[in-house]
């Protein structure tokens, strides 16, 4: 035990969407002291960062710096026991405009987080979050049109697996799936416990969402707005989406069962029961809302996946854990963050104009 923690946590990204309801999990837990390691760059992170500090007081620590800041990096992470790696370029469209940048932040900015660990001597407990577009296009799963959506030709398909072969699709993909085989093999060349989460769909409270990154959110706030939403392709394009507090469940049942987990990679999504298509969601949304959606249609992204639903029973097996929340939990969830936190989130969406967000969010996270 130092300075009375038993446990000191690292996220980096700990700001954003994601790592702001990690951190609040953590921070419930008894002498554990969370360090949040981000650059603030993204709109509206820095309300979710005064949101945590009104919180935890002395239990949280946030230091300013970016993961393409080696030594940064490596002093954030010298006594840290856990750390969760959040701090990401997310957006396959910036990916394609700035190439160079996207790298030096997935893939270098992750290898300087491993470096760090490994450094620390401290094997601390290491988790990435990467992503579903490592699988690329997934010409290997054949789809046809059924209903008003994408289905497998294979009826026996429960979701992609982690055996599917990787297929970088973008500048994106490629950054990412670096730094996740780096994740995957400094476990077993240096004996770090480290974990890779390949995430499909996540969505919740916190995410102010925008058209390349939180598309849940996004379509529920334009609809809201009164702001047209543009669909690329036909809008049969299924996600499995997944409860932002269902992921934190994950990451956790992760820690918990190390002796399993340690040097593993997992898919993780809502799975089958919680896929929907595109415009199965915007119909789920106008229940929800009241409110129609304004589209406007565009030709079909390059790379992007007609189907795409995560099979998680590996995570299952290895720990026990399965999603419990609903999609429409989820969506009333994003939905209630909307209505309690309106005029924020609209004007972080516009202008980027800076407010404090109200305090009733928190109870959203345990929907």
């Amino acid at each position: 035990m130092k300075d009375g923690w038993t446990r000191t946590i690292l996220i980096t990204g700990g700001a954003g969407f994601v790592g702001s309801n990690l951190a609040e999990r953590l921070l419930g837990e008894p002498g554990t002291r969370v360090r949040i390691f981000d650059d603030l760059s993204r709109r509206g992170v820095d309300q979710n960062l005064t949101w945590l500090q009104g919180l935890a007081g002395s239990r949280l620590e946030f230091v300013r710096g970016d993961v393409r800041d080696r030594m940064a990096v490596r002093k954030a992470a010298e006594d840290a026991d856990e750390i969760y790696h959040l701090a990401a370029q997310v957006a396959v469209t910036t990916s394609i405009d700035d190439p160079r940048n996207d790298f030096d932040i997935n893939a270098v900015g992750t290898f300087h987080v491993l470096e760090a660990a490994r450094l620390s001597g401290r094997r601390p407990f290491v988790l990435f979050t990467s992503t579903n577009k490592v699988y690329g296009s997934l010409h290997g799963v054949p789809v046809s049109v059924s209903g008003r959506r994408y289905s497998a030709k294979d009826v026996k398909f429960r979701g992609v697996t982690e055996a599917e072969p990787l297929d970088f699709h973008s500048p994106y993909g490629c950054s990412k799936g670096a730094a996740d085989q780096y994740v995957h093999d400094y476990a077993r060349i240096y004996d770090l416990p480290t974990v890779v989460f390949r995430m499909s769909c996540i969505a919740g409270p916190r995410q102010f969402g925008t058209e390349d990154q939180g598309w849940v959110a996004h379509f529920l706030y334009s609809v809201l707005e009164g702001k047209p939403i543009t669909i690329y392709g036909d809008g049969y394009q299924v996600r499995d989406v997944l409860h932002v507090a269902d992921l934190v469940d994950a990451m956790q049942a992760a820690r918990a069962n190390q002796e399993r987990t340690a040097g593993q990679v997992y898919n993780l999504g809502g799975g089958p029961e919680r896929a929907v298509s595109i415009v199965e969601m915007l119909d789920a949304i106008a229940e929800e809302t009241g409110a129609r959606p304004e589209l406007e249609y565009a030709p079909v992204r390059p790379g992007d996946q007609p189907l795409y639903i995560s099979d998680t029973g590996k995570l299952t097996v290895h720990t026990g854990w399965r999603p419990r929340r609903s999609c429409a939990e989820t969506l009333a969830a994003v939905h209630h963050f909307w209505l309690a936190n309106r005029s924020t989130v609209e004007k972080q969406r516009s202008s980027g104009a800076r407010q404090t967000l109200e305090q009733p969010i928190e109870q959203e996270v345990a929907v």
